[in-house]
């Protein structure tokens, strides 16, 4: 009889392969889970950081246009956009050539998908709500006085629309300000 000593101690093959099996699969999750998904998120959150200036820069321009054709900024998103889309003023400035760049003379930026679409700037992509918008009022006073120094009557006269503030809710940024004249058309990540 041969003794149990001299005889080798293994473990079945398919035992061996099972756990290679294991490790492998679990080494691919590990990658996954540590290396592959994070590029995905910060690749996303790029985006939406990128798409939500465009938009935010873009609402700026209909701003600007808005102001030169009206000689105020307006709190209306809604009326903003609408006077992107049907306006003869944005559209001739839109349409019209830079002759000293050589360029056209379009204010607004193509988004990321290569098209400026009037409709998309309403939300901002990340949390599809919509961007937050303001314009200051400020209250003049004007004193009439007669020419012996007497006090005929104070005229006080609504102001609005001089300053105004765009906000993203997601908060990748805002442009300009409704306190500070300095910040006017300025973006918080210029």
């Amino acid at each position: 009889m041969p003794s149990n000593s001299s005889k080798k101690n293994e473990d079945p093959w398919y035992l061996h392969a099972g756990l290679y099996l294991i490790i492998a699969i679990l080494t691919v999750l590990l990658i996954k889970v540590a290396v592959l998904d994070p590029q995905e998120q910060i690749d996303k959150e790029n985006y939406f950081k990128k798409e939500t200036r465009l938009r935010m820069t873009n609402l700026k321009e209909a701003q600007i246009l808005w102001q030169r054709k009206n000689g105020s900024f307006t709190s209306s998103l809604d009326g903003l956009i609408n006077f992107i889309k049907n306006d003869k003023y944005v559209d001739s400035v839109r349409n019209s050539f830079d002759s000293l760049r050589q360029k056209p003379a379009d204010p607004f930026k193509v988004l990321s998908n290569g098209a400026f679409i009037p409709d998309s700037l309403f939300l901002s992509p990340k949390v599809n709500q919509r961007f937050v918008m303001g314009i200051d009022s400020t209250v003049v006073s004007d004193t009439v006085i007669n020419p012996q120094g007497k006090v005929l009557r104070v005229e006080k006269k609504i102001v609005k629309g001089t300053k105004y503030y765009i906000e993203d809710p997601a908060g990748y940024g805002s442009i300009g300000s409704i306190d500070n004249e300095a910040l006017k058309n300025t973006a918080s990540w210029e």
